[in-house]
């Protein structure tokens, strides 16, 4: 049943991302110059919507929360890796599913890319988990953790910022 449901909120997310047409090149290249926010908009929308959905079913104790460790050093790196490889294919790894889905082939060098760079990590991993993994290891944090308080208020705090930086991409015509 886990599977059917994660098969149908991945097909669920597919549908979206095609729908709202951030699996478009002139979408995938207008938020890496910073001119067309739909992308950004797109993605801080799930955002908001998984951390209020995550946190109602934890309080319901419909699921569990697991917090993953804060690495400076892979959070570093592997958030350098995901930009070099948007910037290079002009997709990211959803999208590029997205875009193989709808037919354009180019997408099938980011699925192949994450396929790879997911074989290298576990090669690599024994190496690096003393070194690289260990830079900055902050263990598990949260906004809330760390400020000693609930977790509805960082989660508040999300949502009212994802409405402001709304309007003001909106007023900016972004």
């Amino acid at each position: 049943m886990t599977l059917m449901f994660g098969l149908f909120t991945g097909v669920l997310f597919g549908v979206l991302l095609q729908r709202s047409r951030v699996l478009r090149f002139d979408k995938q290249l207008g938020a890496l110059l910073l001119r067309d926010m739909t992308i950004v908009k797109f993605m801080f929308s799930a955002i908001v919507t998984a951390a209020v959905l995550i946190h109602l079913f934890v309080d319901l104790d419909l699921a569990a929360l697991s917090v993953k460790a804060t690495s400076i050093g892979a959070q570093g790196i592997g958030g350098l890796l995901f930009g070099v490889g948007w910037a290079m294919l002009g997709y990211c790894p959803g999208t590029s599913w997205g875009a193989f889905g709808e037919g354009r082939y180019d997408g099938l060098w980011g699925i192949l890319g994450g396929w790879l760079g997911a074989a290298l990590y576990a090669e690599l991993y024994p190496a690096m988990k003393s070194s690289v993994l260990a830079w900055g290891d902050y263990g598990k944090l949260t906004w809330a953790s760390l400020l000693g308080i609930n977790h509805w208020i960082p989660v508040l705090v999300l949502a009212v910022g994802a409405v402001v930086l709304f309007r003001f991409f909106e007023k900016r015509g972004l």
